[in-house]
């Protein structure tokens, strides 16, 4: 019988990587605060934070971690968002960028980049050939 390998929770995903909410949480806030996201009052900022869920802090990591390591800061993911989405001119549009949540908006980057990318170019059908017409004998 072969043995199937459960899923982690949320709370051993966390233990597994960081040890204790309020580490997890610290680096959480550390991140954002890098990519220009960060709250002014760092104690009320962490007190919110701690009473997210283990599965939402989880993602925000993944999600700052990404911006600070491909994009650097957050007007430089609304850039990106914007370029991809075809209106890198608009100033406006930028800002308002901008203002979206950086899980929104790195998202929206990713489905605009998926849009994007050349496929494969498909493959034309050969034309039929005209049947052969026999000579009856």
């Amino acid at each position: 019988m072969a043995t199937e390998t459960k899923k982690k929770t949320p709370f051993l995903d966390r233990k597994a990587v960081h040890d204790t909410k309020e580490k997890l949480v610290d680096v959480v806030i550390g991140l954002l605060g890098q990519i220009g996201r960060g709250e002014d009052d760092k104690d009320v900022w962490k007190a919110r934070m701690l009473a997210v869920s283990n599965k939402k802090l989880m993602r925000l990591h993944d999600v700052a971690g990404e911006i600070k390591t491909k994009f650097g800061s957050m007007e430089k993911l609304a850039e990106a968002a914007a370029t991809a989405l075809g209106r890198a001119k608009d100033a406006h549009y930028r800002d308002r960028l901008a203002k979206f949540t950086p899980a929104k908006l790195l998202d929206m980057v990713r489905i605009a980049q998926k849009k994007v990318k050349p496929t494969a170019p498909a493959k034309t059908p050969k034309p039929k050939r005209a049947p052969s017409k026999k000579k009856a004998a």
